[in-house]
């Protein structure tokens, strides 16, 4: 995956500088075209990635043996999910990542695993809602 974000930030990275330095230095917010969408994209869905290994580790230190093994069972069926609707694979052109699904996917997970871990801290872990 790490190697996946990679590519697409150097797509969104060489792009936005074929736009000039002053697109290329716009907010996020507001992207003036398609490579600084693609940039914008690759940066959330980094940053998120990133937020969502820590969280997801976090969760797991706190769970039970038998609810750490659901977590990690729904994580590999959300990856395979993610990538299903989010990955196309084109003989002519190769893998394709749709950077906004990817990034949008990732974002509700990590809101998921992060109201997980509120549960656990606050009333205590509740299986059940791993699945």
């Amino acid at each position: 995956m790490r190697r996946l974000l990679a590519s697409i930030l150097i797509l969104g990275a060489s792009g936005a500088g074929w736009l000039g330095s002053a697109q290329a230095q716009q907010s996020c917010n507001a992207p003036a075209g398609t490579f600084d969408r693609v940039y914008c994209d690759a940066k959330l869905l980094i940053r998120a990635d990133d937020e969502l290994n820590v969280t997801y580790q976090k969760l797991l230190k706190r769970l039970t043996p038998q609810a750490q093994q659901t977590l990690r069972q729904t994580q590999r069926n959300w990856m395979k999910e993610r990538d299903s609707t989010c990955v196309d694979v084109d003989p002519r052109w190769g893998s394709v990542v749709y950077s906004d699904c990817a990034a949008r996917k990732t974002v509700d997970r990590l809101n998921f695993l992060n109201d997980r871990l509120r549960e656990c801290l606050s009333t205590g872990c509740q299986p059940s809602k791993l699945r």
